[in-house]
């Protein structure tokens, strides 16, 4: 289920090529350490700690090389010069250290972004067998089995468990005509289902790419250390060429000052900078994964960070998109005879409103002469009375309509019986989570009317209302705002804001093909109250990248004053910086624990 934690695999983290060599690097320098200290021969430990520089070394070169090749410098081959040439003045346990602790860092930064691709394969394990089907081909379930792909049910009935895609704890019961998703789990029922999307366009197949396309993108703050790092690194060669060259130039001797210089490179790196932005929002994206969030990239985990305001669309995500009967008023006869009248005469309709009637009855009688007025509403003869069903402009419906709802009058042989007052439901959690973003001055954008806005907005604690917008009036209603604003929408007509906006979050269960594909994040399991919790875990996220820079900072500039100004042993130098870049990818890892979710 989308919203418990991905299991852990300790086995899959084992496989992971730089765990590997970080592990095989890491017994190798032991080893060798054993044996210096142990009395060994000098060809035995000086054997191992090369294996350890071979092990934990080889893959930074390689990507060093490439880097040179494309005309950069990859802090990695500084990194593994440093290590060279520690070993050339005859350090080599000091380089050997060096190497474990950067393996070390490098194999801690693969298992966050693993993690977060676990997040992803635990619903593509969902999927069962939806890469055979296409749009229009049928296909049976049986009792206990995975529905392979979405569409409609043609014939049978059943429950299905849907908490892979939505999250509800229920089994939702499904007969022809309902609409089932891929990876969801088939009851004790037989379903006949013809497909209607591919499988490579199936919601869960949606979900999954947006998902992936988190790994794959890298926050603001990272692409502007990238930009800086090229020139740092070039920086830091220039200065340990100089270290090296200048003193020996005025009869410095070889191995002092090659130490010296080889430990300015080591201290000077910025290979802590480098880790202390991408761990961190990493873990937050797999953490927010988990909890049923899925954010598209760490670019939009740090938008998300710097929120300001909150826009709410209302219809299917303040509220829960499908109307209710709310309110009886009967007239002449009782409530229980009124909605029996009216669902007996609605039972044929396929409006959406004469549906929620006739879901609203305890008794649905048998009708005839069905008859439906387009834009007026349905006839038909029930317990041989003639009802009516409709639209009337009278003052028990106005009276119904002035408190947001829409009304309905229900005749019986020509004469009023009732009005019935239909609405649609707020989500039991809009007020929460409204509540929980009260920092960010939440507002309601909707097209419907104003009536029907003030009293959603009132339900939920909002005192921002602005109805009756079209597309383009809510995108200039998310401009007026200001610039750090996250619109929340699940319609079609709510793309345009969704992108308009700093930030776009849609909700998944109903959310259009256009909101999903438009939003920068998605809440699968349709919890408004994830939408404040992912907030705060963004603003954590970017509370920590600062913190990380802060701290690979101030290790840099001591450790390389030290060098400049004072004596600074290699081992001391190579233990502080590379302590300090697994300081911060093990502090970027924090958010991964359940308690960052609930903050």
């Amino acid at each position: 289920m989308i919203g418990q934690a991905a299991p852990i695999r300790p086995v899959r983290r084992l496989l992971l090529p730089e765990v590997r060599w970080a592990l095989a690097a890491l017994v190798l320098f032991l080893a060798g350490l054993a044996a210096d200290l142990g009395g060994g021969p000098w060809w035995l430990y000086w054997t191992l700690y090369l294996g350890c520089y071979a092990a934990g070394g080889w893959e930074p070169l390689l990507a060093g090389l490439r880097a040179l090749r494309e005309r950069t410098l990859d802090v990695d081959l500084l990194m593994v010069v440093a290590a060279v040439g520690a070993a050339s003045i005859g350090q080599v346990l000091d380089g050997g250290l060096l190497i474990v602790i950067f393996a070390t860092s490098g194999a801690l930064e693969a298992v966050a972004t693993q993690r977060t691709a676990d997040s992803v394969r635990s619903l593509l394990d969902l999927t069962g067998e939806a890469d055979s089907y296409q749009a229009g081909d049928e296909f049976v379930v049986r009792p206990g089995e995975r529905i392979g792909g979405d569409g409609v049910v043609l014939d049978g009935a059943s429950e299905v468990d849907q908490s892979s895609i939505t999250g509800e704890s229920m089994p939702v019961p499904k007969a022809a005509g309902d609409e089932v998703f891929a990876g969801t789990l088939n009851g004790t029922g037989v379903l006949r289902v013809r497909v209607t999307r591919d499988s490579s366009d199936t919601v869960l197949a949606r979900i999954v790419a947006m998902v992936e396309e988190a790994s794959a993108t890298k926050a603001k703050t990272q692409l502007f250390i990238e930009k800086i790092e090229q020139r740092y690194s070039v920086c830091v060669v220039v200065a340990t060429l100089a270290l090296f060259l200048v003193p020996l130039a005025f009869g410095a001797g070889l191995r002092e000052t090659l130490l010296r210089a080889m430990t300015f490179m080591i201290v000077a790196s910025p290979c802590a900078v480098v880790l202390a932005t991408m761990p961190p929002l990493l873990s937050a994206i797999a953490n927010a994964g988990r909890h049923g969030v899925l954010v598209k990239s760490a670019v939009v985990l740090e938008r998300l960070g710097t929120t300001e305001r909150v826009a709410f669309d209302k219809t299917g995500t303040l509220t829960e998109g499908s109307p209710r009967v709310v309110e009886v008023r009967p007239l002449s006869m009782s409530e229980e005879d009124v909605l029996r009248y009216a669902a007996g005469a609605e039972q044929s309709s396929e409006h959406p409103l004469g549906r929620a009637v006739v879901a609203a009855a305890d008794r649905v009688p048998v009708a005839r002469d069905f008859r439906a007025e387009p834009g007026r509403g349905v006839h038909a003869v029930v317990d041989g009375r003639q009802v009516f069903v409709g639209r009337d402009d009278s003052d028990a419906v106005r009276e119904v309509e002035a408190g947001g709802r829409s009304a309905v009058l229900v005749r019986v042989d020509g004469e009023p019986a009732g009005v019935l007052g239909l609405a649609d439901r707020v989500r039991p959690d809009a007020r929460a989570a409204v509540a929980a973003l009260a920092g960010t001055s939440p507002v309601l954008l909707t097209g419907d009317n104003a009536r029907a806005a003030a009293r959603v907005a009132a339900e939920v604690g909002i005192t921002d209302v602005r109805a009756g917008l079209l597309p383009q009036d809510k995108v200039a209603a998310v401009r007026e705002l200001g610039e750090r604003v996250l619109v929340v929408g699940d319609g079609v007509n709510d793309a345009p804001a969704l992108a308009a906006a700093h930030t776009g979050i849609a909700m998944g269960r109903a959310g259009s093909d256009l909101a999903l594909e438009t939003a920068d994040a998605v809440v699968v399991r349709d919890e408004l109250t994830a939408i404040p919790a992912v907030v705060a875990l963004a603003r954590r996220a970017r509370r920590l990248v600062l913190a990380n820079l802060a701290i690979a900072g101030g290790f840099i500039v001591g450790l390389v004053l030290w060098d400049l100004f004072g004596e600074l042993p290699l081992p001391l130098g190579v233990a502080g910086h590379e302590g300090s870049t697994v300081l911060v990818a093990l502090n970027g890892l924090r958010l991964l624990r359940e308690k960052a979710w609930r903050g």
